[in-house]
């Protein structure tokens, strides 16, 4: 077949050819293709155009949906407890020491926090202690605070600081030597007379086990001269030292409180306290206090007179007191009740009127008589002796 017209042959053989190669795009493309090609009609082959894309339509924003939070009803914290007024003359409780003192002092307050008639006056220095007298002086120094403050009850809790050397004489000696110890009991006797000066009763805190053995082992010889000097002037030492050990004797980080809880009670460094060891601490002092003060730590007590507000002072030491009167023993049978001037031991011994049941069997040999109906009433028939 012939075709007269060269044009139309022209457009026969590129109708053929784009026939074909439409074929064979589709052939090769995979039929999962995302997008999809559009084909060119007659007219846009001969004359172009239809390559224009067409935009793209947007794609909607993903709904977001807010979960709503289950609300939950807390309880509203109760509101604190009101400070209770201290009363104008309220028994003053001066403590004084190194940082356990300052610690022992938190545990008073929270102890006497509702009681209006005790307030805690805390006259602490952390760093110090017996030995560095020339930073901070005791003796010196707690005669003027006494004297400042008069207060009820002195409470001391010293020692922590005080493992150094002594100057002595001009040499120096390690802790707990023979002169160490002369001396520091002499600085302790000295403070204890500073504080003794208007015959205040005095609580001497014991000091507790560390974490360092050989600190522990310089606390419990310490222990012993606070002890020894307090006893001596008539103080009260008070012992804290199995709250703050095991059953072993070993040092502890957790035990119990004063309500019998495990709590931790000294810091990670085995030398602090916590809270909750400071109101231990405090709570061993808090019985003598109480018994000094009678009714004044009473949390219902509106004032202090002389009916409630008892005067308290700290004995004399043993062997101060010379004007004691001393009664010689009398012997109840003595018919003037004087007694004569020897002891009941020297004194002959008295006929008494009725015999009793062991004079009889000792003495006579004679056994007394069983009453009816005992079991070593051997009488037949019953009550005919």
């Amino acid at each position: 077949m012939t075709y007269r017209f060269p044009i139309l042959r022209y457009l026969a053989v590129v109708l053929v050819m784009t026939t074909a190669g439409s074929a064979i795009v589709n052939l090769v493309e995979p039929a999962t293709a995302q997008e999809r090609v559009e084909r060119k009609s007659f007219l846009q082959l001969l004359f172009g155009g239809g390559n224009t894309p067409k935009p793209k339509a947007e794609r909607p924003a993903p709904r977001t949906s807010r979960v709503k939070k289950p609300t939950r009803n807390v309880a509203p914290a109760p509101p604190p407890e009101p400070t209770v007024e201290k009363l104008e003359n309220a028994r003053k409780i001066l403590v004084l020491g190194d940082f356990l003192a300052n610690g022992t002092a938190d545990g008073l307050r929270a102890a006497f926090e509702q009681a209006p008639g005790v307030v805690v006056i805390d006259h602490t220095s952390g760093s110090s202690g017996l030995v560095r007298d020339d930073y901070y002086n005791w003796p010196v120094e707690a005669k003027a605070i006494v004297e400042e403050v008069q207060p009820s009850i002195i409470v001391v809790q010293l020692g922590s600081n005080d493992r150094q050397q002594l100057l002595i004489n001009g040499e120096r000696e390690d802790v707990r030597s023979t002169n160490w110890l002369a001396e520091y009991e002499h600085r302790t006797q000295q403070l204890i007379n500073s504080l003794r000066a208007r015959n205040t009763p005095v609580l001497w805190m014991g000091l507790p086990a560390f974490k360092s053995p050989s600190m522990t082992t310089d606390m419990v010889a310490f222990n012993g001269v606070f002890r020894k000097q307090i006893g001596k002037a008539g103080g009260e030492f008070i012992d804290i030292w199995d709250g703050f050990v095991n059953e072993e004797g070993k040092f502890i980080f957790t035990g119990s409180d004063i309500n019998g809880q495990q709590v931790r009670l000294r810091g990670s460094d085995g030398i602090n306290v916590t809270a909750a060891g400071r109101r231990k601490m405090a709570f061993y002092a808090e019985k003598s206090i109480r018994r000094l003060l009678g009714d004044a730590t009473s949390e219902d007590i509106e004032t202090l007179d002389s009916a409630n507000f008892p005067e308290i002072f700290m004995p004399p030491p043993p062997g101060e007191n010379t004007a004691v009167v001393r009664t010689l023993p009398v012997a109840m049978t003595d018919p003037e009740l004087d007694g004569g001037a020897a002891l009941l031991a020297e004194m002959p011994a008295t006929a008494s009127l009725v015999r009793s049941p062991r004079d009889k069997l000792v003495v006579d040999g004679i056994l007394s008589e069983a009453p009816a109906g005992r079991v070593d009433n051997f009488d037949w028939p019953p009550g005919s002796r």
